[in-house]
């Protein structure tokens, strides 16, 4: 069996603690650092499909856009302007992640949120103020810039400071705040875009700043984790600060194994190269696969582009920019789920059935399509109840989507790598992340326009993919403490093979290095 050996939920090590008021205050605060990238995903596709926003910055979409309907509905948003518009964010949010990561492991993970906040701020400034395409697209480099800083520490943040018991649904606060904040930007551009004059599009990019303002405000008040106050030596004051967040006393085993980690951690010089080393080949697997195989779902064709995409299917723009609406609230209720589920179902439970929901829907809206629009892109008149499947089944894709990859994405790669390695194991997450997003933004469009109803199959199949990745190599996380997570890897059918030379301390995530440089 794929995780022959592995007991889920037990770790052999207990620490005691519990869910306190404090900590679930702070969980819940530095989760709101997901708002900033749920709210861009969320406006980018609405401002998008609003004409006065084409008319002003990218005219020819708007004339193709309102051309005789005879013309192929798969192609009329096809502009290579418009989707760098969208996608130059991504690029700028892998740059700055790797600039975060020196940023988390040497100042703390809440320095790394305060920047994203204020990058975040200023690009929304530039954004709602622009007057021309180069103004656009230079605030969307700095929203991405902040995206980058916030995407490296917040969940880092989490992990670090929810108790092992509770830290799936803790974390899944971020995916949680994506989705708000994807909701937010959905409904914010169904009532800008009624107003009259043309100018709401500005005031969907601008309202950009009051996430940005939230996650700023909060690292200011929010506490650093133990695990980064021992990494900078604050050892006394991280002891203290730790039995508060886990409201016991006695937190000595707990403490003494992230002293433990620290001092491992502190032996390696460069974290960027250790990471190829052979003990880090299955960490190094999942930081890429994981953002990899997330993007290529094709949750964030339907999230980016959800108004574009049902207005191209035949929605009227209103419509279109309801039934975004729509997914946006399906997309938080089902995230909801996930919080219940991950520490009772596991892991893995989530990823596969998520994995067989997405696969059933996409060959079902790609058939739908297909019948309705063919080859050349012509529907005709389309019948109410053919607009009601196709949203339905786009729901059922994305609440399958919600319980599984878009939070545990965020969550798993999170709570896998070793102190040691944990900021630039987590950089590389998100830089992969950020790479697929950017290259599924930028070619998104064109695709549709090319393989038409064919797309959602192209999707199906990475998804069926990614399933059976995660069916035979990614063992099950749920309920073992952060530090003590080697364990899983040494126990795998598979993974242990690199890992099962480790030796010296027993969180098994560590090793005496006689190679560090």
């Amino acid at each position: 069996m794929p995780a022959a050996g592995i007991a889920p939920g037990g770790s052999g090590k207990e620490y005691p603690g519990n869910l306190t008021p404090f900590v679930t205050v702070t969980c819940v605060v530095a989760a709101m650092g997901g708002l900033i990238f749920g709210y861009d995903i969320g406006i980018s596709g609405g401002v998008t499909s609003m004409d006065s926003f084409l008319l002003k910055f990218f005219p020819s979409v708007y004339r193709k856009k309102h051309a005789d309907d005879t013309v192929n509905q798969y192609c009329q948003y096809d502009s290579q302007t418009l989707t760098m518009f969208t996608s130059s964010l991504y690029l700028a949010a892998l740059l700055s992640s790797i600039v975060a990561s020196t940023v988390t492991r040497a100042f703390g993970r809440k320095l790394s949120m305060l920047f994203g906040g204020l990058l975040f701020f200023a690009g929304a400034l530039v954004n709602g103020f622009a007057q021309a395409v180069w103004m656009l697209i230079l605030g969307r480099i700095l929203l991405g810039f902040g995206i980058g800083f916030a995407n490296q520490s917040v969940p880092l943040y989490l992990s670090e400071m929810a108790p092992y018991r509770y830290r799936g649904s803790l974390n899944i606060g971020f995916q949680l705040s994506i989705t708000v904040g994807i909701l937010v930007a959905n409904v914010l551009n169904f009532f800008f875009n009624k107003i009259k004059g043309g100018w709401g599009w500005r005031l969907s990019l601008g309202g950009a700043m009051v996430p940005a303002l939230i996650i700023t405000i909060g690292s200011l008040v929010l506490p650093d984790t133990p695990n980064s106050m021992i990494e900078r030596g604050q050892t006394e004051e991280a002891k203290t600060k730790l039995q508060r967040i886990r409201g016991v006393e006695d937190v000595d085993e707990e403490f003494d194994d992230l002293v433990a980690a620290s001092a491992q951690s502190k032996l390696v010089e460069h974290p960027w190269t250790n990471l190829l080393q052979r003990k880090y080949r299955p960490h190094l697997a999942m930081a890429v696969c994981i953002p990899f195989f997330q993007q290529l779902t094709g949750i964030n064709v339907i999230m980016f582009y959800a108004p574009v995409l049902f207005n191209s299917i035949g929605f009227g723009d209103d419509a279109a920019l309801m039934s975004a609406v729509i997914t946006g609230i399906v997309n938080v209720c089902a995230t909801m789920v996930s919080i219940y589920g991950v520490d009772k179902w596991g892991r893995r439970f989530l990823f596969l059935e998520g994995g067989v929901q997405m696969l059933i829907c996409q060959v079902v809206v790609a058939a739908c399509i297909g019948a309705k629009f063919g080859i050349d892109g012509n529907p005709g008149d389309l019948p109410k109840w053919y607009s009601i499947i196709v949203v339905l089944f786009i729901c059922i894709y994305v609440a399958g989507f919600a319980w599984s990859w878009g939070p545990l994405g965020w969550l798993v790669p999170s709570e896998i790598f070793p102190l040691e390695i944990r900021s630039a194991a987590q950089s590389v997450n998100v830089s992969v992340n950020m790479i697929f997003t950017f290259a599924v933004a930028q070619i998104f469009l064109m695709m549709l326009c090319h393989l038409k109803f064919g797309l959602f199959l192209f999707f199906a199949f990475f998804v069926v993919v990614m399933s059976i990745f995660v069916y035979f190599f990614l063992p099950e996380t749920k309920g073992i403490p952060i530090e003590e997570m080697g364990q899983v890897w040494r126990s795998h059918w598979y993974w242990s093979r690199f890992v099962e030379a480790e030796a010296g301390h027993g969180n098994g995530n560590m090793e005496m290095a006689a190679k560090v440089v």
